[in-house]
């Protein structure tokens, strides 16, 4: 086998090493919720919409705060740790790294909707 095959199975085998240890960390840093088990606690949780703002403004869960994933490392600050936080964003890959970003600063309650908004057919707020 030639060094060029031998270096790209390695690299092979370290991506899919990787690959598989981000989704043991995702899986750990939240729980994924079906559109039932989001709803019954929208009430008690602090429901984080993590879309841009455009989007968010066409639509979103009614009673989620906007918190866009692109500032959310300096925004998430304003998070109750005594309250569960449920992330919704477009299609449930954002919720992920901004759930890993909670756990790391001592927020333990995080819950995720799974599938994201796009599968949400809960009430929404929309612009008319």
């Amino acid at each position: 086998m030639s060094n060029t095959a031998v270096t790209i199975l390695i690299i092979l085998a370290a991506l899919i090493i990787w690959m598989v240890i981000q989704y043991i960390l995702n899986k750990r840093a939240v729980k994924e919720l079906n559109q039932d088990e989001f709803q019954q606690g929208l009430r008690k949780a602090q429901v984080i919409d993590l879309r841009e703002k455009a989007d968010y403004d066409y639509g979103h869960i009614i009673g989620a705060r906007n918190i866009p994933m692109t500032v959310f490392r300096q925004r998430y600050q304003g998070l109750r740790k005594d309250q569960p936080i449920y992330l919704a964003d477009a299609n449930g890959i954002a919720s992920y790294r901004a759930a890993r970003t909670l756990k790391r600063k001592g927020y333990n309650e995080v819950y995720m909707l799974k599938g994201g908004y796009k599968k949400w057919t809960g009430k929404v707020k929309s612009k008319k």
